[in-house]
């Protein structure tokens, strides 16, 4: 049975209406106790006037996919928690700001508190951070202070991190260099060490889960060759971050000694709006060295007046951010802190059915695994004997399976690779083409879990059905 909100069970359910409800009344009784006053007509609108564009909005926001369902398993999207979105609505009615304590004194707080548990999470001792409103202004926020630290040098990262790294060298005026990678997606450390020789790098981007392929960069092997020449380490965790609770070498956890060696790299990012269970936009940004602080002195005299504690628009990059944010990230790690007991289980369904599903895919005679998951994004492609054949297919997997009917519908993704990165894995189809899609699922989601059996079934019949096989 399908609970009202995705992420409550029936019988543990808290309604959203009854929350929203509360929220109203609640926020309601503190505005008047400051007393009351006439809104001003400009703000008035007619109810019936305002029931109708709602409705439209409600057709409207029809024009999306079933993000919320387990059968969903295309991009990185899975609906928050109901606790995050019921904080969000109680705080979205004040609408604080935390640029500034006099902006948002109670969100500024919550803020702190959960940045000092994600800095927790990675084993800083110490830290200096804040919340901002996606991995890509926390990547800013990063390679920025390293632009501040070595003047003048450049970045080095993987050939498949994220696109953010050259955009944003580029927004900074650094030089960036992209780094090969090997036949797991990981940066080549070999073709790294080669470019710290040349002195041009001041910081190297490693990647705790690559967008793609879900590839954690070898960070534990890269830090005495960072040490050796002098360069800063910074790691783009935004995807792959929360997995540093169940990094264990288990059997449903990932890889113990990358994540560990987080805790000695300069400046870690998260994003909170992936496995943190919140609502977009949510990232994090992280320094190991509170003394960083220096690099975001700023005035802003009609700003911080009220209190003399630190206001985090004092390091940030962004002014206005929303105390929202920091609010239904608080409430959800009251309830599901970044634990083993709490998000922790979240995290291992979701490995969990990322292995069964490669194990189906091993048995498969019409799919093959492009790589071993290492996280929860699984690539894989149709069994073809040419790059042409296996791109027509993979689109029309895609494609068709958008196009059934609701109830049988299954969503994945496409997933662009070169003919150079099939031989890299020891593929043996014709090379006909230079570039062709495989297959990319995410399964973000604890409830696909229950399901992987009958997605497998689901795919290997729409590669049945490009065929004109039933």
């Amino acid at each position: 049975m399908t609970s009202m909100l995705p992420g409550m069970s029936a019988d543990a359910e808290l309604p959203l209406k009854d929350s929203v409800e509360k929220a109203i009344s609640a926020i309601s009784r503190w505005m008047e106790e400051y007393g009351d006053f006439k809104p001003h007509p400009t703000m008035d609108v007619e109810a019936d006037v305002l029931a109708a564009v709602h409705d439209d909005l409600i057709n409207r926001l029809r024009d999306n996919y079933p993000f919320f369902h387990p059968r969903y398993v295309g991009q990185m999207l899975k609906p928050p928690h109901p606790a995050a979105v019921v904080a969000y609505v109680t705080t979205m009615l004040i609408n604080p700001n935390n640029h500034a304590l006099d902006g948002g004194p109670a969100t500024a707080r919550m803020e702190k508190e959960v940045v000092a548990q994600l800095a927790a999470m990675f084993g800083y001792e110490e830290h200096l951070g804040h919340l901002t409103s996606s991995g890509t202004i926390a990547n800013l926020e990063a390679l920025f202070v390293a632009r501040e630290i070595h003047p003048g040098k450049g970045i080095a990262y993987s050939v498949d991190a994220h696109y953010t790294h050259s955009r944003m060298s580029h927004l900074l005026g650094m030089t960036s260099h992209s780094v090969p990678a090997d036949g797991a997606g990981k940066m080549d450390l070999q073709a790294l060490e080669t470019i710290l020789a040349t002195g041009t790098v001041g910081t190297v981007v490693m990647t705790a889960g690559t967008t793609g392929l879900g590839a954690i960069d070898p960070i534990d092997l890269a830090l005495p060759i960072c040490e050796r020449y002098g360069v800063r380490m910074h790691v783009d965790a935004a995807y792959g971050g929360f997995f540093r609770i169940i990094a264990d070498d288990s059997v449903d956890g990932v890889a113990r000694a990358p994540f560990e060696a987080i805790a000695h790299a300069d400046s870690v990012v998260i994003d909170p709006h992936k496995h943190g269970l919140q609502p977009y936009g949510c990232g994090a940004v992280i320094f190991r060295d509170p003394s960083v602080q220096r690099h975001y002195l700023h005035d802003s005299p009609y700003t911080y007046f009220t209190s003399d504690e630190l206001h985090l628009g004092e390091i940030s990059l962004e002014c206005s951010r929303s105390g929202a944010a920091a609010a239904a990230l608080w409430m959800t790690f009251r309830l599901l802190p970044p634990t083993e007991e709490g998000l922790g289980q979240v995290l291992r369904a979701g490995r969990r059915a990322t292995m069964a599903w490669a194990e189906h895919i091993r048995a498969s005679e019409e799919l093959t695994l492009f790589q071993e998951p290492e996280l929860d994004i699984l690539t894989y492609l149709p069994a073809e004997s040419t790059m042409t054949e296996m791109d027509r297919v993979s689109g029309h997997v895609l494609e068709a399976g958008i196009a059934l009917p609701p109830k049988e519908a299954v969503f994945v993704a496409t997933y662009d690779v070169s003919a150079a990165d099939m031989a890299l894995r020891g593929f043996s189809l014709e090379m006909d083409i230079d570039r062709g899609r495989i297959l990319r699922s995410v399964l973000m989601k604890p409830e696909t879990e229950d399901i992987v059996e009958e997605l497998n079934e689901r795919v290997e019949n729409l590669v049945r059905s490009a065929h004109g096989r039933s």
